[in-house]
């Protein structure tokens, strides 16, 4: 009995301290020009907790991927969601943005949007908080594509801007 609890105490020691599954808060957003649609196609990847949580923190309500009954709510909360924590400006114009939909799988959720159409693009402008909500220490990632040319920028909370001539 002595030997199974020099075994269990280093043990239940350790999964005292566990983090959550991560313990780091990432998010990516791709944003890249079409130039046949001319159009902006933007494809947000963050994880799948994160995301659940945030917009059951914003909209006061539980929200549950890989449910198919959750599927209208979620659509729903992902359009507002996306209205208000992401925004893009093409030559010093803002563009409407569409939610299109996402996709998801056990570990994280891609949101997918498509902006209005723009002809040659050379400023590129954007404000990313995705779940800036939920975490003080969230990192956002952004890749911005024209024409094959890529530019990146970690955003840090709170810093959620990004600008960049092409």
């Amino acid at each position: 009995m002595k030997n199974l609890w020099l075994f269990l105490l280093p043990v239940i020691f350790l999964f005292s301290f566990a983090k959550e599954k991560h313990p780091y808060h990432v998010g990516s957003m791709e944003i890249n020009y079409n130039s046949k649609s001319k159009t902006f196609e933007m494809t947000g990847r963050f994880f799948l907790d994160d995301l659940e949580n945030g917009l059951t923190k914003k909209y006061g309500k539980p929200f549950h991927f890989n449910d198919p009954k959750y599927k209208a709510q979620l659509n729903e909360a992902l359009k507002q969601y996306c209205a208000e924590y992401f925004k893009l400006k093409a030559n010093n114009a803002f563009l409407k943005v569409a939610y299109i939909g996402y996709e998801e799988d056990s570990e994280s959720v891609d949101i997918f949007m498509e902006s209005e159409t723009v002809n040659n693009p050379k400023k590129i402008e954007t404000a990313v908080s995705f779940l800036y909500n939920l975490f003080d220490d969230q990192i956002n990632i952004i890749h911005i594509i024209v024409n094959g040319q890529r530019k990146s920028e970690k955003l840090t909370y709170p810093n959620r801007y990004f600008g960049s001539s092409f």
